[in-house]
C-alpha cells in the first residue's frame, strides 16, 4: 500500500505491498444464480518520502471548459486502467472532476427515494425513468435511465419487501460521448435507508459467492447480508420481477448487445451499501465474462466507491484484481462504515509480522482496490462521516483541504490500535469493540 497523507501544503507517501494505495485529505466538513436462460454465449452478442507541494491544484474545477479532447484522450486512466498510477499524488483534475461527476450521480438515488409512507410509490422512485435526471437536477449529465433496479433482503421482517435500490443509464447525448471519448453505461445504487437493509449488513459472516455456474470457486467469499440483497428475489415485487441480479446482468447484456460495435464502458457507482452491490455487481459481469464487445475486447469496468464497507475476504480481493475489475474507494478515515465488517479480522490482521500468518488469514474481510482517503470530522454533527453530500463538497474544493486536528481523527483506527496491543488471549475485547462500534453506527443514524 502506498499511503499519502494530503494537507494544504503537502503529501507524505507510505508503501506496503499488501494493501490498497491511500490518499489522505485532512479538512474540515461542510455540511453538506445466473438466471437459467442465461449464458456467456448468448449474452455477449511508516516510510516517509520528501514532502511534494500540492498548489498547483486549484480550487474551481470547471471540466466543461477543458480542451473537448483532454478527457477523451485519457479516459481509460481515469477509468483506472492503470490502477490510477501519477493522478493520485496530487489528484489530478480530471479524475477529481469524474469521482464528483459520479457522485452527484449517485446523489440522484436519495433525492428520487420514495421514503413518504402514504405515496403510492413508498420506497420506490418518485420520478418515471424519462423525468428522473431532470428533476434530480441532472437534466444536462448526458444520460437516459433506462431501467429501474429493485433489491429484496432475504431478511424474516414484516417491513422487508422490494425496494427501489437505484438505476442503469447510458450516455445518448452526443456531444456528452464525444466528450468522454466513448459510450458510458452506468449503474446508480443508493446506501442503506430501512431497518431491514441495516439488519442484511450486519449479517456479518463470509458465504462463497458462486456466480459461475461452471466454477464454484469456494476460496472467493463474499459478506453474506450484501450476498442477500444482491441475489434475493419478491415474487410480489409491485414494479418488477427477478433478484437485482437477474434485473441487471440482463440490461447491462443487452445494453452491450444494443452498442457493440461502439467504445463502451462499464461504470458502477454506489454509496454506503450501494458500493457493496456495484462491487459485486463489478466482479460478477467479469467472472462470467459478459464484459465483452463484437470484437471479443474487454469492456473496462471500473467501480467508484463512497463510504463503502468491505465486500469479502482476501480470495474475492485477488480473484477481482486477476479479471481486471477497478475499484477506486473514497473514504473517510473517521468514517465507521468503512470500518466494517472485520473491524479487526480484516487485511490488516493476517500475519503476527512477515512470517507467521494467522490460522483465520483466509476468512479475513479485505478492501478491494485503490483508496482515496479523505479525513473530516464535526464534533457537532458527527453523522456527517457518512453523508455523501460532506464527501462530495469537500472533493468540490480542495483549496479547503487543511490539516485539522480533533479528537475525533480517526477515531476507530486508534480504537483497533490499543486493543490490539492488550493481547490476543483475550478475544472478547475483540468481540465488545466490534459491538460497541456497530452500536456507534446506529446511534449515529448513518
Amino acid at each position: 500500500m502506498a499511503s499519502i497523507s494530503m494537507s494544504s501544503s503537502s503529501l507524505t507517501s507510505h508503501n506496503n505491498k499488501h494493501h490498497s494505495t491511500r490518499l489522505h485529505a485532512t479538512a474540515t466538513a461542510t455540511a453538506v444464480a445466473v438466471p437459467s436462460n442465461l449464458s456467456r454465449q448468448n449474452l455477449a452478442t511508516s516510510t516517509s518520502a520528501p514532502s511534494i507541494s500540492i498548489r498547483h491544484i486549484t480550487p474551481t474545477l470547471k471540466v466543461r471548459n477543458q480542451p473537448k479532447s483532454a478527457l477523451a484522450n485519457m479516459w481509460r486512466e481515469i477509468q483506472g486502467a492503470s490502477d490510477w498510477a501519477n493522478l493520485m499524488e496530487p489528484l489530478h483534475p480530471l479524475l477529481r472532476a469524474e469521482i464528483i461527476r459520479y457522485g452527484e450521480l449517485v446523489t440522484a438515488c436519495y433525492k428520487a427515494f420514495d421514503l413518504d409512507p402514504r405515496s403510492k410509490r413508498y420506497l420506490n422512485c418518485k420520478f418515471g425513468k424519462s423525468r428522473m435526471m431532470e428533476e434530480t437536477g441532472l437534466g444536462h449529465s448526458g444520460y437516459t435511465v433506462t431501467k429501474y433496479i429493485y433489491a429484496t433482503p432475504d431478511i424474516d421482517m414484516p417491513t422487508c419487501c422490494s425496494r427501489w435500490i437505484g438505476y442503469v443509464a447510458v450516455t445518448t447525448d452526443e456531444k456528452e460521448i464525444k466528450r468522454l471519448g466513448r459510450r458510458d453505461i452506468i449503474v446508480s445504487f443508493r446506501g442503506t435507508v430501512t431497518s431491514a437493509e441495516w439488519v442484511a449488513n450486519f449479517m456479518s459472516s463470509l458465504t462463497p459467492a458462486r456466480f459461475d455456474p461452471h466454477n464454484d470457486r469456494p476460496d472467493v467469499k463474499v459478506e453474506s447480508g450484501f450476498l442477500s440483497l444482491y441475489t434475493s428475489d419478491d415474487s410480489s415485487a409491485k414494479f418488477t420481477t427477478g433478484s437485482c441480479r437477474n434485473q441487471l446482468l440482463s440490461e447491462i447484456a443487452r445494453l452491450i448487445n444494443k452498442y457493440k460495435d461502439e467504445e463502451i464502458s462499464i461504470t458502477l457507482a454506489g454509496h454506503s451499501m450501494g458500493s457493496s452491490l456495484a462491487t459485486l455487481l463489478g466482479y460478477d459481469l467479469a467472472e462470467l465474462g459478459l464484459n465483452r464487445d463484437a470484437s471479443g475486447r474487454k469492456i473496462p469496468i471500473t467501480v467508484y466507491s463512497f463510504a463503502g464497507p468491505r465486500v469479502g475476504n482476501l480470495g474475492f480481493k485477488e480473484r477481482c484484481e486477476e479479471l481486471g475489475v477497478k475499484v477506486l474507494r473514497v473514504v473517510n478515515v473517521n468514517d465507521p462504515v468503512t470500518k466494517l465488517p472485520g473491524v479487526f479480522l480484516n487485511e490488516n490482521f493476517r500475519s503476527l509480522g512477515e512470517r507467521f500468518e494467522l490460522p483465520w488469514s483466509c476468512s479475513c474481510y479485505t478492501h478491494v482496490g485503490v483508496e482515496l482517503a479523505l479525513n473530516f470530522f464535526k464534533m457537532n454533527n458527527p453523522a456527517c462521516v457518512h453523508d455523501l453530500e460532506a464527501y462530495l463538497g469537500l472533493l468540490k474544493c480542495p483549496a479547503q483541504m487543511a490539516k485539522i486536528k480533533t479528537e475525533g481523527e480517526d477515531i476507530f483506527t486508534k480504537l483497533k490500535d490499543f486493543i490490539s496491543k492488550q493481547g490476543l488471549d483475550n478475544a472478547w475485547r475483540f468481540e465488545a469493540a466490534a459491538l460497541q462500534l456497530g452500536n456507534l453506527v446506529q446511534s449515529l443514524n448513518i
